[in-house]
């Protein structure tokens, strides 16, 4: 007597919605782990990336004894922060430290230029504004991985120019010409490594210059780009508050790293998104650009270059005194135990 035997060729209903949910469920705990690594990943690339830019500045210094200026801008008439200005003002201090950083051939094509501003006294040189198109390049330094904005272009009254990520820390008691603070905080010292300069020889601090260390204070931190095509923050080759430098931060309402206080930053064109969180918080109404603090779209803080070339990550959980503190480079107190992680 024989018996059939019966062979199943699909799955039941049952067993396919078991399987469907068991890797839904393997998919919600791998999605999370991927993103930690990449972002883990473009954290690293970030700090890197700041790093090169604390070695240029070094050797920029070595060659020229002291660190490059933020930017050359004649005193009269005043235009170091005025951004949507088509003219008076030269090249930033990524523009001189283009060769520091394999970037020689880039800073070639305009030399001239940049020779001509770097030896001006007040007075803008006639018909040397070339320098102005190298801000159009792009280049892997320049630039955060994490930051969503930096693929966008700033298309204000210049044209179209690149965003960067980095920025030249002009102390947190603001900026005005020469190493002046217009805006003193905490009864503190807030000069920072940095200097916007009308005068020549255009130069900033000397390292040795850095009186409260320079493993006590930020030379470069890190931006970010702007959130429109008329929001100058993060171009890189601009050298005003916000483009390519931070100042007047650890005051007023840009009081921290990644400040979401409703019209935090002071800068020209900018938006002030709704809702904040998105950490670009800005006064919409603001015709220059004068107060900026440190941002990235890094979890939980922003990377930083100190003095002495060192890479730190300051988290947004700073106290505002600490952080005055370490963005001054003579406020002469010793850092506070939360200064860094």
């Amino acid at each position: 007597m024989r018996h059939s035997r019966l062979t199943r060729t699909a799955f039941t209903l049952i067993e396919l919605l078991v399987v469907i949910a068991i890797i839904a469920i393997l998919i919600g705990l791998l999605l999370p782990a991927v993103q930690k690594v990449r972002e883990a990943a473009a954290r690293a690339k970030c700090s890197n990336n700041i790093k090169q830019w604390a070695l240029a500045c070094h050797s920029y210094h070595d060659v020229n004894n002291g660190l490059p200026s933020a930017l050359i801008a004649p005193s009269n008439p005043n235009y170091w922060n005025k951004p949507l200005n088509t003219t008076g003002y030269g090249p930033n201090w990524i523009i001189f430290l283009l060769p520091y950083v394999e970037q020689g051939p880039l800073y070639n094509q305009q030399s001239t230029s940049i020779q001509a501003w770097a030896g001006i006294n007040n007075t803008a040189p006639t018909g040397q504004d070339g320098w102005r198109t190298l801000g159009q390049a792009t280049f892997s330094y320049v630039q955060c991985p994490s930051d969503p904005n930096t693929g966008t272009l700033y298309s204000g009254s210049l044209g179209n120019l690149a965003r960067g990520s980095y920025a030249a820390n002009l102390g947190p008691g603001g900026q005005t010409l020469n190493g002046g603070s217009s805006t003193p905080g905490f009864s503190l010292n807030g000069r920072g490594p940095f200097t916007i300069t009308s005068q020549a020889p255009h130069r900033s601090m000397t390292i040795q210059g850095i009186t409260d260390g320079s493993s006590n204070t930020i030379m470069i931190g890190e931006i970010r780009s702007g959130m429109n095509a008329t929001d100058s923050r993060g171009t890189w080759s601009l050298g005003q508050i916000g483009c390519s430098s931070i100042g007047a931060y650890a005051i007023g309402d840009d009081k921290l790293p990644n400040d979401m206080e409703s019209g935090a930053d002071d800068i020209a064109g900018c938006p002030n998104p709704s809702p904040v969180a998105q950490g670009m918080a800005c006064w919409t109404g603001c015709p220059d650009a004068n107060q900026a603090t440190m941002r990235s779209a890094h979890t939980g803080g922003v990377n930083a270059a100190l003095g002495d070339g060192s890479v730190r990550f300051i988290r947004n959980s700073i106290s505002q005194q600490t952080f005055y503190q370490l963005g001054s480079a003579n406020d002469g107190l010793p850092l506070p135990a939360d200064a860094t992680n």
